[in-house]
């Protein structure tokens, strides 16, 4: 029974984003790991910005930075 955890910084993450993201995974174990989708669980859980540090600052600070994920 694969179980996949993706964690993610609360930043507007819709839900259609999200069920892509559990469709994509879902898919990939299907295909790569030839495990069934019906026991195949996804879970997102999403974190504040303030508790998800990296690069010894929180994530919130060195957004009003202007550092961000996106793709440039």
């Amino acid at each position: 029974m694969p179980y996949v955890k993706i964690e993610l910084t609360r930043e507007g993450v819709t839900r259609e984003q999200k069920q892509e993201l559990i469709n994509g995974i879902t898919n990939l174990i299907t295909d790569v790991l030839n495990k069934d989708p019906y026991l195949t669980h996804v879970v997102i859980q999403e974190i504040e910005l303030d508790d998800w540090g990296y690069a010894g600052e929180q994530v919130s600070v060195l957004r009003e930075k202007g550092i961000t994920a996106d793709k440039k």
